[in-house]
């Protein structure tokens, strides 16, 4: 089996008397796709922000390479680096253009020279099909290409582990398809990737493994196809009704 990269032992998150998380145990490997899937208010989104410690969990552990990141002692920063996030409303920085938006943090944080940090964004740009928008502002964008400047922008840092938040759920239905073309293509290379997404067929044709979430637990968790098309849970296979072809 491939080498653990992330795990969380036990993971639990409370917002005030809100248990919004409850006992979450994950081991993700090098070079997998999770997709994450359950009802909305399940606990998917915050136990993506606790992968990274966006969200500080209440109890529990977040180990990257065996190392408890969740202690007072981690340098959080550079695990950070480590852990690419995408979100659901882009987060890009609309003073700036493009290819400001991709360098800003491997001049600053990586401490990249400006000229090479520029090349190794132009060669991103032009992976995604958006190299001729490099001296573009994001209002000039689509939201499809917002996305994809906030995945490439991500990718800059050279991480690890991708996160993805619902990256599709703010898009027009034709726009959907070119940002998940660009995942397929980063799972497809060799990424790691966490994605919480509605997309069932993407979830099922791309991930390697799917965990469906509800009521802050896992409910389900396996392949990717078998859960999705042949669900153990009888609360899997409600939630899974709903997406089923006419």
């Amino acid at each position: 089996m491939a080498e653990e990269i992330l795990r969380t032992e036990g993971l639990c998150k409370r917002f005030g008397a809100l248990e919004v998380l409850r006992g979450i145990t994950v081991s993700i490997h090098r070079q997998e796709i999770v997709s994450v899937i359950g009802p909305s208010g399940g606990g998917k989104s915050t136990f993506l922000r606790c992968l990274n410690l966006l969200e500080q969990p209440t109890s529990g552990k977040v180990l990257f390479h065996r190392q408890e990141m969740t202690d007072r002692k981690a340098d959080i920063c550079r695990y950070r680096q480590k852990i690419g996030m995408v979100f659901q409303n882009f987060h890009v920085f609309p003073n700036l253009t493009v290819l400001e938006n991709i360098t800003l943090a491997p001049v600053l944080e990586k401490k990249l020279p400006r000229a090479q940090a520029e090349r190794e964004a132009m060669a991103l740009l032009q992976r995604v099909g958006l190299r001729e928008k490099a001296g573009e502002y994001p209002r000039k964008l689509s939201g499809g290409q917002k996305q994809r400047l906030a995945i490439v922008r991500a990718m800059a840092m050279e991480p690890e582990v991708m996160l993805f938040d619902e990256p599709t759920s703010a898009l027009d239905p034709e726009m959907v398809k070119e940002v998940l073309g660009v995942i397929e293509d980063l799972a497809q290379s060799g990424m790691t990737i966490v994605i919480v997404t509605h997309e069932m067929a993407f979830a099922r044709d791309v991930a390697d493994q799917v965990i469906f979430m509800d009521g802050g637990i896992i409910v389900e968790q396996g392949d990717a196809r078998q859960v999705i098309e042949h669900p153990r849970e009888e609360r899997t296979r409600q939630f899974l009704s709903r997406y089923a072809e006419s």
